[in-house]
Parts: structure tokens; C-alpha cells; sequence
């Protein structure tokens, strides 16, 4: 290796390792002077480094704060890296297989802000309703089985604005006070799945289990919604069983800057917004 090349190796791995932390540091960023002292570089090497990282957009300056965070286009190189296809995509034909197996309706469900969302739906051959309706139909985050699996596994921070946030909002549809809903959540994180029916329409019942990421948080819910007699004790752990091995062949095909995992009504159109 000539002196050229291991110099240009070692900006790279330097280039990389300030990318790094400032993945870590997450959207609040990192000042010049944390990073050469973290990274025991000279700030003159780590402003040389910034400049090029900010030229090529794979870092943003932001001069009131002088702090330097990712920048968009590493972003969008990541998506094109990822998966190509989108949750929906994914999940479309392991929605069908679970329909036809267990001849019940299948929902898919995501998050979009204070809300779930209804992505998709496949139809079983018995009849029912459901607190999402159709595909494009929402409800509060909290209410119903699939949207309860969703509030259950959100970090911490997230999931307590949520409860904070809806609480009022669940006045009147079966969520008696804060109290009962987190002891569901508690319930639904020990056990990995929501199946309470809360009576609220009569005669159906429906559990669901969280489709997670890398990092344990949800992005997803599978949910199988039915008549109540067809999820009675001895059938709902099988249910239960299947929906989780899914959910799990769903984790390890996402691709993290999927749009729809965040900004549902950008694949549903103005019907979810």
C-alpha cells in the first residue's frame, strides 16, 4: 500500500467514524470540538473531514447552533441500499396465507401520529366489524387489539405522550380511565399480544401482535379480527402462535426508511390523512 493510499484509508475510517457518532448523537447533533475530543482527533482534521462530509450532503451544518447532524442524502442512499419493497408489499402475501389458514379477517396495521392506521386488510369468509373499518380507516391509538399492540411497544418516551396525548380522546369507547389502559399495556408487553375484547362490538373478537424493528419497538400490527366464539381458549394460543412467527419473518425483511412506517398517507392518499 502506498503512503497516498493509507492516507485516503484513513480519512475514510476517520469520515466513518465521525458518521457514527453522529448517528448516535440523533437528531440534537454534535459541536466540532465533542467530536475531535471523542474521537481523539485534532480539530483541524475533524473540520477538514466535516467540510467535505457537509459538500457531499452526507453531513448538515447548522451555523446558529454549530452543531453538525446526518445529513439528508445519506438517508436516501440508505433507502435505495435497503429493501426495495415496501411493508405493504411484504406483508401482502403473508396476509393472504394467514386468511386462507386461518379463515379469519387479516389487518395490517401502522402507526400515524396519535392514530393506527388500516394499511391492508384480507378478508375472511366470516362477516364482521372492526374499530378500523376499511383500508385507510384509523382509530386512536389504544383502542382495539391491533392499535393497543402498536401503543404497547413504542419507546417509553413516545408511548407516554401517546397516553398523555389520547387518553381524553378514549373517553367513551371502552377505556375506562389510565389506570385500566396501562394495565393493558402491561399485560399485552408480558405476554407480546392484545387480545381483551372490550365488548364494544358485540359479538367480535380480535388479538394482534406487534410487527417490531431491530431495536424491539413497533412499527406494525398483524391482527386477526373474528366472532368471538372462533377465539376461545384452547384456539387463541394457536392464533397467537402463528401471528407471532409472521410478525417475526416480517422484522427481518424491513427496510428502516420504508416511508409507510412512518407517513402511512403517503401510501394511502388523502383517504388516511
Amino acid at each position: 500500500m502506498t503512503t497516498d493510499d493509507a492516507g485516503a484509508k484513513s480519512s475514510l475510517q476517520r469520515g466513518i467514524a465521525i458518521l457514527r457518532m453522529l448517528a448516535d448523537s440523533n437528531e440534537s447533533g454534535a459541536r466540532l470540538t465533542d467530536i475531535a475530543r471523542d474521537l481523539n482527533l485534532t480539530p483541524p482534521t475533524v473540520h477538514r473531514i466535516l467540510k467535505t462530509l457537509v459538500e457531499e450532503g452526507m453531513v448538515e451544518a447548522d451555523k446558529s447552533t454549530k452543531r453538525y447532524r446526518l445529513g439528508i442524502d445519506l438517508f436516501t442512499m440508505a433507502a435505495r441500499a435497503g429493501n426495495p419493497n415496501n411493508l405493504r408489499d411484504i406483508c401482502r402475501p403473508i396476509m393472504l396465507r394467514l386468511s386462507a389458514t386461518l379463515r379469519d379477517t387479516i389487518f395490517l396495521l401502522v402507526r400515524s401520529g396519535f392514530d393506527a392506521v388500516c394499511l391492508d386488510r384480507s378478508e375472511g369468509p366470516f362477516p364482521i366489524r372492526s374499530f378500523t373499518g376499511d383500508i385507510g380507516g384509523r382509530v386512536t391509538l389504544g383502542v382495539g387489539q391491533g392499535s393497543l399492540a402498536i401503543l404497547a411497544f413504542l419507546p417509553d418516551e413516545e408511548r407516554e405522550e401517546v397516553i398523555r396525548f389520547n387518553l381524553p380522546r378514549m373517553q367513551g369507547v371502552g377505556i375506562l380511565d389510565e389506570v385500566y389502559l396501562r394495565t393493558e399495556i402491561a399485560r399485552v408487553r408480558d405476554l407480546g399480544y392484545a387480545s381483551r375484547s372490550t365488548g364494544l362490538l358485540p359479538g367480535m373478537s380480535g388479538v394482534a401482535v406487534p410487527v417490531l424493528d431491530r431495536e424491539g419497538h413497533a412499527v406494525a400490527a398483524l391482527s386477526v379480527g373474528t366472532i368471538t366464539e372462533r377465539l376461545n381458549e384452547e384456539r387463541l394460543p394457536v392464533v397467537v402462535d402463528i401471528l407471532k412467527r409472521e410478525a417475526a419473518g416480517v422484522c427481518r425483511q424491513l427496510n428502516p426508511f420504508d416511508p409507510v412506517l412512518r407517513r402511512p398517507a403517503a401510501v394511502l392518499g388523502s383517504g388516511a390523512s
